[in-house]
């Protein structure tokens, strides 16, 4: 099997800036499980990894995929596979970083065996949300598979719309759930978790979100706006629906920051709620020590 060293935490963690410092003292590439970082032109608000970054380490899974574009766990996989055959084909250390938990069970236990996508249901279920708001899509699911639903926020339309989708094609995303927890693993995984102190990282994250705003957040909402109309698709990442209300001129400033900055809190809690049902995972506590990390790694990598 193909060693794999995987860097996984919630967002602001500082996942980022550890991978390259590994990467470059281990001769690592970096493969992104960012499931927002996928996207082209959307670069403030997903916290791409910097142009200083990326000439220290090469990455790979960045800017894959155009703004709404339909992007899943199956091609996701299909495309980390490939990178990840290539960056092993040249001796280095493939190094999977990022915080989208879907993604990673996927490529390290293979993509579930589920119902496809059907985009005419989709999109009903998407006008249906429009219409009625996203708790009403998210009852239904609970009437059809509790446990489905106890898992996914009731404002996490992606989510909520693909089990509404996979129930219509016959299976309860529960069940898949509770199967693809014990598919065999795909490769040789050294899983490492980040997990700052709670006060830490909201702090971090809040910092963050300021600076998105400052930073060009808005610019890129603005372009959006001219280049895929109002209103905007609903599946962009965390902040963009924010910002183009305030280019708008339909919410004020500091009332998008405040509500960008919850709406990533709560998204690194799932994500946190999400890894700590992932076996294996070791988690570590900023500040981490590279060096020290480092050499672990490479004695793991030789199998000692």
């Amino acid at each position: 099997m193909i060693p794999l060293l995987v860097i996984a935490g919630p967002t602001a963690s500082g996942k980022s800036a550890l991978a390259v410092e590994l990467a470059r003292r281990l001769g690592g590439e970096i493969v992104g499980a960012d499931s927002q970082q996928l996207y082209r032109a959307l670069d403030v608000g997903t916290a791409k990894p910097t142009a200083a970054e990326r000439a220290a380490a090469p990455h790979h899974l960045v800017d894959v995929a155009g703004p709404g574009e339909g992007m899943d766990a199956a091609r996701y996989v299909a495309l980390a596979d490939a990178a990840i055959a290539g960056i092993a084909a040249r001796g280095a250390l493939p190094m999977v970083v990022g915080g989208t938990g879907l993604y990673l069970r996927a490529l390290l236990h293979g993509v579930v065996d589920a119902p496809g996508r059907d985009p005419a249901l989709r999109a009903r279920l998407e006008a249906e949300a429009t219409a009625l708001g996203r708790p009403a899509l998210h009852a239904r699911l609970a009437a059809l598979d509790p446990a489905a639903a106890a898992r996914i926020r009731e404002n996490d339309l992606v989510r909520i719309v693909r089990a509404l989708e996979i129930a219509a094609g016959g299976r309860l995303p529960s069940d898949l759930y509770a199967e693809h927890a014990f598919r065999p693993d795909r490769y040789r995984a050294l899983f490492l978790a980040l997990s700052p102190p709670r006060p830490a990282l909201h702090a971090r994250i809040d910092a963050r979100v300021v600076e998105m705003f400052r930073g060009g957040l808005l610019d890129e909402a603005r372009a959006l706006l001219e280049r895929l109309g109002d209103p905007l698709p609903p599946r962009l990442p965390i902040g963009y629906a924010e910002a183009a209300a305030v280019v708008r001129g339909g919410l004020p400033l500091e009332e998008a920051v405040r509500r960008v900055q919850a709406a990533h809190r709560q998204y690194a809690r799932r994500q946190l709620v999400w890894l700590r049902r992932e076996p294996g995972v070791e988690w570590l506590e900023p500040p981490v020590d590279a060096g020290a990390l480092a050499r672990r790694v490479m004695a793991w990598r030789a199998g000692r």
